[in-house]
Order: structure tokens, then sequence, then C-alpha cells
């Protein structure tokens, strides 16, 4: 039976990649550096700010001093302009009305994690909204999951993880949960079948299936 449905966040519940992407442009414009596509973006994505701060920024560049206040001048602008392409996936607001116990796992910083879930989920009651917070490690390590059994005191044998990256398949493994992608996301069915998911879906109604 299975009692939790822990979700990630970007790709999975959000298609954040519209903001995402402009906010870093952006970000990059004003130093005068190139800027990426959205495809790129989606293989940016995935692994925190920090990672995805790296990734867009020149090789040359990948210093610790730049990449932090990139990565703060990322954060104030993203932050401020963080609803203005985003949306839900379709389906995901009439899935997420159908749960009983809910909870996000986020890499995305918990100040942006947050504000996502209130401007497109008011009405969805969430029994734990994390992000990622100084000193807690990025998936795919578990310690955000574990966070997340031990706030709702749901056993990992009841959880269903669901993510859209090989990131999410490989910390649902790590933490000893069930596993489901989604191909909806930013990443390719081969990417999640490669990292274990325990199970695939092509739209929302059918994790319904799986609970």
């Amino acid at each position: 039976m299975t009692r939790l449905a822990i979700f990630d966040l970007d790709g999975t519940l959000l298609n954040t990649i519209g903001d995402l992407a402009v906010s870093c442009n952006a970000v990059l414009a004003l130093r005068g550096l190139p800027q990426h596509s959205y495809e790129d973006y989606c293989r940016f994505v995935g692994n925190g700010i920090m990672r995805l701060v790296e990734r867009a920024l020149p090789e040359a560049l990948r210093t610790p001093y730049t990449v932090d206040a990139v990565r703060r001048d990322f954060v104030a602008y993203y932050l401020a302009h963080i609803d203005e392409h985003t949306l839900p996936y379709e389906g995901i607001p009439e899935l997420l009305a159908e749960l009983q116990r809910l909870a996000v796992a986020s890499n995305k910083f918990q100040a942006g994690t947050e504000k996502l879930i209130g401007r497109y989920f008011p009405d969805i009651r969430f029994d734990v909204v994390l992000g990622q917070r100084p000193d807690v490690p990025l998936k795919p390590d578990p310690a955000v999951v574990g966070e997340i059994l031990t706030a709702t005191g749901v056993a990992a044998g009841e959880v269903l993880y669901v993510g859209d990256s090989g990131v999410d398949m490989q910390t649902a493994a790590a933490a000893g949960v069930r596993s489901a992608g989604v191909t909806w996301g930013f990443r390719t069915r081969a990417e999640l079948e490669q990292s274990g998911a325990r199970h695939i879906v092509d739209r929302p109604a059918e994790l319904l299936g799986l609970l």
C-alpha cells in the first residue's frame, strides 16, 4: 500500500525551464557572456543552482568566486521572475487533488521551491515541501527523502517517489523507496530506464494506478 507520494518539482510537477533559462541568460547577458537555448538548460538543470551556473558559464570562468557571484545574481533575478513562463504540466493539478498525502523533494533552493508550490498549488495540502538548504546534501543523496519519512512517519516501503530524471531514480533507489519516472519532463525515457526506474509513466493519471 502506498501512503505517501513524494514528487520532484522541476520537470515533474511544473515546467519551469522557461523561467530558469530566461533568468540565467539574463544574468549571463549582463556580463557579456554567451547565452544558451532551452534545450541546453534541460541538460543543465537537476543538480541544484550551483551546478546550473557552472554548466552555463564558459569553462574558463568556472571559478568558485565567479560561480558564487553569478549564483547570487541568478537567485535574485529568478525569484523576481519565477512565474512568468512556468506552468503545471497538464493533468498535474487534477492528480494532486486525488492524493491524500504528498511531499516535495527538490534540488531547487528552498525559497524558490516554497514560492512555486504556493503560487501554483495553493489549495493542495503538502505534508512536507523541501528544497536545497545549507548543509543538506543534494539528490541523489537520499537525505531529503529520509527527512520526509521522519517528518511524516511513513515507512520507505509505503512510498512512491516520482521524478523526471536519472537523479530522481537514483535518489529513490538510495532511499529504498519505489520509483516512477515521468516522460513529460526535461530528460529522456532512456535516461530513466538506465537509472533503474521501477515504473515509467507517460501521463499524470497513470500514477494513480501505481498507488
